[in-house]
């Protein structure tokens, strides 16, 4: 992970004072993922918070799984999301851990919490418990069973731990204030039932602390000092402070401090609505590349550098906003044009025959992997009588400042002849068969000096080429801002076009050789990766036009 900084951090601010005052004498992260789902480019803005300021301040960076709700979580998603990590150049210096570690100290200090008076066993269920709570004008209305004896709950919640009731069937409660103006401090169920198999612990649990309980706990055992989180959890700050104080970790205590989350145009990162599109084939799997997953982004050919590079510039803020997924892409242009090396490969082919060139002659011309790279030397690209061009590049009926090939009209072989169209020839069904040409063969790959070519379009020898495939993928969603869309209207949203295929791409022969995950700029057609699910197919990682500096 690149070093820089994210200028403007106030997080930077908030621990530079901490330590100059003693409230921490040192700096511990963590990433606490819950394991239901793919980590997303959100995930990634988190990531980076985290790591980057535990690396500026010499300090520690866990990995902890949230896994405290085993209806959701799979292994898979444990597996995935330290893949991601790695991929993403983040090491846990300070370990990986899993909070279902800690189910034991868990209850102990529930346990702790009911004998000091502070926590209850209650019958209510969970819609006649949200209208106890009141509202945000009105206090909440106690339980009937917020006095049971300290005696009481300690058999009840024994009782629930040994699996002697139903899932819903009673609840532990912090008793806190049922008059809080914070609804979340109307005490606040902390332990439920559930009977379902855990993912590491198997049948040993019963009953699992909610999430507002064991993180706190989590935080602490581990010696967290800062629980960086997205502003969504703000509210839950002083529950996050009573359940610290009150299981009695009050040397060094863990601070929670919050920040806007990344939304980004055209883009959901909502785990649950993904988890919906992957089960319902509506999408090719987590790592389709039309989603925000980092697998996707990997699949698709961003590295980790644009992603990083992408957060920095988008920043760290208290308040939400929408950042320009044209920002992403320029970002990942920045990264490719400087790694990618070059390659032709013509999407929709015609063929060209050049009817001055010898029939069976092969000659071979230097073109630039990457002319913004001294080091990324030449290539010899094979060149033919018969040779392939994009259909887009010839024009019957040209429209006004046309620069490509046209009847009677010149265009350059881009490194090679400049080529005249002579005549076509069309299929039966109107489309075009062939075009033919001649080659200005005296002056080469020079240029003329008694006229002017203005056009240069790629090309590919029909003699040397290789078949693949192409897809081009384009935003999933048609609504620039898709937190303003009603859950329930979500799929009327998605975009029929988001995914493109193209059969019969013929590209230079280099590219048989080119691995999983080869990233290329396709000359004039953008950047492509050779796909890993599909090794016949180089998926577009993006255009090559970029208008975010311009429109901005």
């Amino acid at each position: 992970m690149e070093s820089e900084e994210i200028t403007g951090n106030f997080i930077h601010d908030i621990i530079d004072e901490d330590l100059a005052n003693g409230v921490h004498t040192k700096v511990h992260t963590r990433f606490p993922p819950e394991p239901n789902g793919y980590l997303h480019i959100g995930s990634a803005k988190a990531i980076y918070i985290n790591s980057s300021i535990a690396k500026k301040y010499n300090g520690l960076f866990n990995l902890r799984y949230d896994d405290t709700n085993p209806t959701k979580e799979d292994v898979e998603y444990v597996d995935s999301i330290l893949e991601d990590l790695l991929w993403l150049g983040v090491e846990p210096t300070g370990g990986v851990f899993y909070g279902s570690d800690y189910f034991e100290r868990t209850y102990e200090l529930a346990v702790k919490l009911i004998k000091d008076g502070k926590a209850y066993v209650c019958d209510l269920s969970k819609d006649d418990m949200t209208k106890y709570r009141g509202t945000l004008t009105e206090p909440g209305i106690p339980s009937p069973y917020r006095n049971r004896t300290v005696e009481e709950n300690l058999d009840l919640f024994e009782r629930m731990k040994n699996g002697e009731f139903e899932d819903g069937a009673k609840t532990l409660r912090a008793k806190i204030d049922m008059a809080s103006p914070n609804v979340l401090m109307r005490d606040p169920a902390i332990y439920r039932i559930l009977h379902t198999p855990h993912h590491r612990q198997g049948n040993k649990w019963c009953i699992y602390p909610m999430y507002d309980f064991a993180h706190p706990i989590q935080d602490a055992i581990e010696g967290i000092t800062y629980s960086l989180c997205s502003l969504e959890f703000e509210n839950h700050r002083p529950l996050y402070d009573w359940v610290i104080k009150n299981c009695g970790f009050d040397v060094y205590p863990p601070k929670q401090r919050e920040f806007a989350r990344l939304n980004v145009t055209y883009t959901l990162m909502s785990k649950r609505y993904l988890r919906y599109l992957v089960e319902n084939n509506i999408v090719d799997g987590w790592d389709d590349p039309r989603l925000p997953t980092i697998s996707a982004l990997r699949r698709r050919g961003y590295s980790p550098d644009a992603i990083f590079e992408f957060i920095r510039r988008a920043g760290i803020a208290k308040v939400e906003s929408l950042v320009d997924i044209e920002l992403l892409e320029h970002c990942v242009r920045e990264d490719l044009n400087n790694r990618a090396e070059r390659r032709i490969c013509v999407i929709e082919p015609v063929k060209l025959i050049i009817d001055n060139y010898p029939e069976d002659k092969v000659e071979y011309f230097s073109i630039s992997n990457n002319p913004t790279r001294e080091d990324a030397g030449v290539r010899e690209v094979p060149f033919s009588k018969e040779l392939y061009i994009e259909q887009s590049d010839f024009a019957e009926v040209p429209p006004p400042k046309f620069f490509r090939l046209k009847k009677g009209g010149e265009v350059r072989l881009m490194g090679a002849y400049i080529v005249k169209c002579t005549d076509i020839a069309k299929n039966e069904d109107g489309s075009i068969k062939e075009i033919h040409c001649i080659a200005d063969l005296e002056t080469g790959n020079r240029n003329p000096v008694d006229r002017k070519v203005k056009g240069t379009i790629h090309w590919v020898s029909a003699r040397s080429c290789k078949d693949f495939n192409v897809m081009y993928y384009d935003k999933l969603f048609t609504h620039d801002n898709m937190n303003e869309i009603d859950p329930e209207e979500y799929n009327s949203y998605l975009n029929p076009d988001s995914a493109k295929k193209f059969t019969g791409c013929k590209a230079e022969p280099s590219l048989a050789t080119a691995t999983v995950n080869d990233r290329f700029q396709f000359v004039r057609m953008g950047y492509f990766v050779k796909d890993k699910n599909h090794p016949d197919t180089f998926i577009r990682t993006v255009t090559l036009k970029d208008s975010f500096i311009k429109n901005k």
